[in-house]
């Protein structure tokens, strides 16, 4: 097995030119349990975590918007500016597994991952963020939503490198909530995004680890948005159960060693329902 370690971008879109089958390794804690395990044994392997511009972030010239690096470590994200600008993304980082995991794990390696139970996807998909990508040829951004295809699958061709994601700061209530067998260090057994957009007068809602991606329930959407008036009212508690109920319905689980579809369902609707009341607060 050959492992080149670039220092810049432009070294690594060479090296993955030169190597189209290797895998990108960006802090590991994914692909190197499939190693440890005998599941996957890559011949070759470009390690991304010593790219600086990978590990960068910044706010938009309008302060609207936050461009985050696929290298930033969850340690970073769990903290402020984060904190402030993008909550649900700080309160998701902090349930990613232990201190070691978030200081290496970062959305870079959700994504290229693509797992519907990991933990930054959700408030990406709530928060309809843009992924971008690089080759040595071109320039992509995607919607989160198209990047997205299939359980660990997505759309990243295999000369491109994810550099980051862009995503909108929202004036408004924002939380994360996950289900899992403990408390701390734990894959989701279910979660859910929520985020209020009291500009665009929208709640959205995002589930992950209950389909074969993260789902977003868009009819769930549709509905509360005839039924209150986002911008001005309060959510009452039957229409927080009601919005749960219906959250549940357009999950698609399934039963697994780590739970069944009837309990995950039911933890999506409890989930959406805790979230929604939150958001009067």
């Amino acid at each position: 097995m050959s492992v080149s370690v670039p220092t810049s971008l432009n070294d690594a879109l060479v090296a993955l030119r030169q190597m189209p089958n290797a895998r990108l390794l960006q802090g590991g804690t994914d692909t190197m349990v499939e190693i440890n395990f005998n599941h996957f044994k890559p011949e070759h392997i470009v390690a991304l975590r010593k790219v600086e511009e990978l590990r960068q972030y910044s706010l938009g010239a309008d302060s609207k918007s936050v461009h985050i690096g696929s290298g930033v470590p969850y340690k970073v994200l769990e903290a402020e500016p984060f904190l402030s600008i993008v909550p649900a993304l700080a309160q998701a980082s902090r349930t990613v597994g232990s201190p070691q995991i978030r200081a290496a794990g970062s959305l870079g390696g959700n994504l290229g991952t693509c797992s519907p139970a990991g933990d930054g996807l959700p408030v990406l998909s709530a928060l309809d963020a843009v992924i971008h990508l690089r080759s040595i040829d071109e320039q992509r951004d995607i919607l989160i939503h198209d990047f997205m295809v299939g359980v660990k699958r997505n759309a990243r061709k295999d000369d491109e490198i994810i550099t980051g994601v862009t995503m909108p700061i929202l004036r408004g209530f924002q939380g994360y909530s996950k289900v899992g067998v403990r408390n701390a260090m734990v894959i989701s057994v279910a979660s859910a995004c929520l985020a209020v957009d009291e500009v665009g007068s929208t709640v959205r809602i995002a589930l992950g680890a209950v389909g074969p991606t993260i789902i977003r329930c868009r009819e769930t959407e549709q509905w509360l948005s005839t039924e209150v008036d986002i911008a001005s009212s309060k959510f009452s508690n039957s229409i927080a159960v009601e919005f749960g109920r219906r959250a549940a319905l357009e999950a698609r689980p399934i039963d697994d060693h780590r739970s069944t579809a009837e309990y995950r369902r039911h933890a999506i609707s409890v989930l959406a329902q805790r979230l929604l009341l939150k958001a009067n607060s």
